[in-house]
């Protein structure tokens, strides 16, 4: 039976923990919403813009997504090491993390770069093609200085602190409206750059969040002793292998489930600019939901390794009830605002009347798949954890390839249902991943109970 006592002191541990996580993702996300927001406003009643943004940010977002996602492995190594007082294990996490995380960036930019070509053969309009182009290359060279934020980043959020990345990414993405501000309509005399002039915003942002991110580490002793222990002899495959081992599953689970939201929105381009439009203001909208759910899962993911490294198996279970909890109940709050704001949340991004008809529909169907998507989500973070993270692939794989992309390619274009039809395959593949994974959990857990015993 539930009592708001037994889990009062979990809430508020994990939203102390949660919050900054929140401004931090919002403010991750706040960059696309900047971008869209004022490129839309920039091109009027011309989806033309906006459209352009909507695909090469979307082609971009699958290898970023995936990178950011092998980052993420960091957080649960460090967070259980942490507890357990071992400080020079986790110093040498850090050590290999920065130069993995590094050169990972400088290797994805290379092969997105190598991609441009493909993008012509992606059935889409060949103006939006080309539009896209020079806003994708501004946004592949920001690959490198993203991973070595996120090495920090990922470090400190498994030590229990998520208030440097909040700052950080604050004054970005401050700096980042400015700039768009600049380079997108031409202020201050330079050119005016239009959808190529956001991406440049979107660039020097970043690699203004990652110079903050390393300064704030460096001017705080309590992290600066860490590269004390950094050695020529700590760079080791080992590590780095850990690292991967942790990583690898989260990020192909990340890859199989963007990979979906992005494969939906390349099909939306097979309809027409408008419906490509449409579909972009509404993943933004949906993406801000999202990124409360990631900052949530985030926060689990730190509580539950910290448990699972004092093996308190009781405290984690209630830590992670409490993660349930807070989810459900912010997503019913977004799927209510979706529904009751379809009509006036378009106008924000655009003038077109036929755009704002399509998401005025979209955001209906988004509202349906909110709280499927928190569930999985923390799911997620759950088993991140407690280091389970090999069965999250596999189940990604079914719940997004096999679910997801075929049953909405079913209802939008064989059945006739167009764009809805495309987003109820998302209520299909997120319902599916939310199952598997808390059956997953369950059988974890009782695992763990029985072997401390």
């Amino acid at each position: 039976m539930y009592r708001f006592s037994t889990y009062k002191e979990q809430y508020r541990q994990n939203l102390r923990l949660a919050l900054p996580v929140v401004l931090t993702q919002l403010g991750q996300i706040f960059t696309q919403f900047t971008d869209n927001l004022m490129v839309g406003r920039y091109g009027g009643n011309d989806p033309l813009p906006l459209a352009a943004v909507s695909f090469g940010g979307s082609v971009f977002f699958i290898l970023f997504i995936a990178s950011i996602g092998i980052a993420m492995g960091m957080t649960p190594l460090v967070g259980e090491r942490y507890v357990q007082g071992d400080r020079i294990h986790s110093a040498r996490l850090l050590q290999n993390g920065i130069l993995f995380y590094g050169l990972l960036g400088v290797a994805m930019s290379a092969i997105q770069y190598a991609a441009i070509p493909l993008l012509y053969h992606m059935r889409q309009p060949a103006d939006v093609v080309d539009m896209a182009i020079p806003y994708y290359k501004m946004l592949v060279w920001s690959m490198p200085p993203v991973m070595l934020f996120f090495a920090f980043k990922q470090f400190l959020e498994g030590v229990g602190n998520t208030r440097a990345e909040m700052y950080a990414t604050i004054v970005a993405n401050v700096a980042n409206i400015g700039f768009n501000w600049i380079f997108i309509y031409g202020h201050w005399g330079f050119p005016e750059m239009g959808a190529e002039g956001a991406g440049l915003g979107t660039l020097l942002a970043r690699v203004i969040g990652m110079a903050i991110m390393i300064g704030y580490f460096c001017a705080r002793s309590r992290y600066r002793q860490y590269f004390g222990w950094f050695s020529w002899r700590g760079f080791s495959l080992r590590r780095i292998g850990e690292l991967f081992r942790m990583g690898g599953p989260i990020s192909l689970q990340m890859f199989l489930e963007s990979s979906a939201f992005v494969g939906t929105g390349i099909m939306m381009g097979w309809f027409d600019k408008q419906t490509l439009s449409a579909n972009q203001i509404t993943m933004t909208i949906g993406n801000c939901a999202f990124m409360i759910v990631m900052s949530i899962g985030a926060a689990t993911t730190i509580r539950v390794s910290h448990c699972y490294g004092a093996r308190n198996f009781g405290e984690l279970s209630l830590a992670a009830r409490a993660s349930y909890h807070l989810v459900l109940a912010w997503n019913a709050l977004a799927a209510v605002l979706f529904i009751s704001l379809r009509h006036v949340i378009p106008t924000l991004f655009t003038s077109n009347p036929e755009v704002i008809a399509i998401t005025s529909q979209l955001l209906v169907l988004a509202a349906l798949y909110q709280l499927s998507d928190g569930l999985q989500n923390v799911s997620v973070g759950i088993l991140r954890g407690i280091q389970d993270v090999r069965i999250i692939m596999p189940i990604a794989f079914v719940s997004y390839w096999l679910l997801n992309l075929p049953v909405g390619y079913l209802l939008g274009f064989t059945l006739g249902m167009g764009p809805s039809g495309l987003f109820l395959g998302f209520s299909f593949g997120l319902s599916a991943a939310a199952l598997l994974m808390i059956l997953r959990i369950r059988h974890s857990v009782r695992r763990l109970r029985t072997a401390k015993v």
